[in-house]
């Protein structure tokens, strides 16, 4: 299946590339070992939520706008947008699976995903799932959702059972990605260092989510896979966490440390700012530093829709960051769809 371009089904208005759905129901579980405790299974808890159930544990109670693309338009419009691109919600990529389970899970998700986003082209752009735990199912899978599905991309985690994503073990996936145009959304799961935050478990989602994006994209710089794979069109969510604070003194090592520096390639800065990034900081300020740091042509808007963390309102936020109107425009929308569709089919604001 050809992918349509993302410019040609949004020619105007607000773009946010960082939005989850969760499926109404997931199969039963089919897999050869008689029975799998971490498969997930929905629980119907009223009319519109529903709740996510692992190892016989209630996981996350989400909004029927998780699966619903009815309810989930009105809420589009409602937040002053045209277009949301979806992802899974991360705990769904499943890596702790056995590989064949995983590949399962990944395809169920990917067709859910594509289901939705073809209920209206004009309105969603589809991310899917592959098993990383498992190279060749991995490619096998994206392959799939690029020429069968006509998904954009695939959403990845931070890391993979304890492996940074820029880990050379996955530049095998990377390149396959970039062979076949298709995007990628790198998301924080299950972060480094939970022992040393103090207070309630939330913190996971406030502290840990932040600091362990910000490694996983340093990790595709200090692993290399950014140079290797320039045309490798990959975000991050989180703004990239905490690489913003981290990347001026990584790149004072690159030019003073032995062992940083790759004669004739390109620095750790010039590295970063070949990444997206989305603008879910909660601060017009940080917003800005994200633009100084990264390039006013890849910030893209990102909510988080539709969990607690959420930013309920990403066009008005965007709006207090007091961006120039060139800028402005293009994060709310020009970067999303360079990002999607390509620097080949990029198109600016009015067009």
């Amino acid at each position: 299946m050809k992918r349509r371009p993302l410019h040609s089904r949004c020619p105007c208005g607000a773009v946010d590339v960082h939005t989850h759905v969760v499926p109404a129901r997931f199969p039963h579980y089919a897999g050869g070992r008689g029975a799998e405790p971490r498969w997930p299974t929905m629980v119907e808890v009223d009319a519109c939520h529903r709740s996510v159930v692992i190892e016989d544990r209630v996981f996350r109670t989400v909004p029927s706008d998780s699966w619903d693309p009815a309810v989930r338009t009105g809420q589009i419009a409602d937040r002053g947008l045209a277009h949301q691109v979806l992802s899974p919600m991360p705990e769904l990529l499943s890596y702790w699976l056995e590989p064949a389970d995983g590949e399962a899970m990944c395809r169920f998700l990917n067709d859910f995903i594509a289901g939705l986003a073809a209920h209206d082209l004009g309105r969603f752009t589809g991310l899917g799932a592959v098993p990383l735990q498992d190279m060749d199912a991995a490619i096998r899978v994206l392959e799939h959702a690029a020429s069968t599905l006509g998904l954009a991309g695939v959403e990845v985690a931070s890391h993979v059972n304890g492996t940074p994503v820029g880990h050379p073990s996955f530049q095998p996936f990377f390149e396959a990605a970039q062979a076949l145009d298709m995007v990628v959304f790198v998301h924080a799961l299950r972060p480094t260092g939970l022992e040393r935050l103090v207070g309630p478990a939330a913190l996971e989602y406030a502290l840990g989510y932040p600091t362990e994006v910000g490694l996983a994209a340093a990790s595709m710089i200090t692993g290399g896979t950014l140079a290797r794979f320039p045309r490798l069109r990959v975000a991050f969510s989180h703004g990239a966490g905490t690489l913003g604070q981290m990347l001026p003194r990584l790149e004072h090592a690159w030019n003073v440390l032995p062992g940083f520096r790759v004669e004739g390639g390109p620095s750790p800065r010039e590295l970063a700012r070949r990444m997206f990034v989305d603008d879910l900081v909660y601060d017009g300020q940080a917003i800005r530093h994200l633009v100084d740091l990264f390039g006013p042509t890849q910030l893209m808007l990102g909510s988080d829709y539709p969990f607690a963390i959420q930013d309920p309102d990403p066009v008005g936020r965007l709006a207090t960051a007091g961006l120039d109107p060139a800028t402005h425009s293009a994060v709310l929308r020009d970067n999303a769809l360079r990002w999607i569709d390509g620097p080949h089919q990029h198109t600016v604001s009015g067009d």
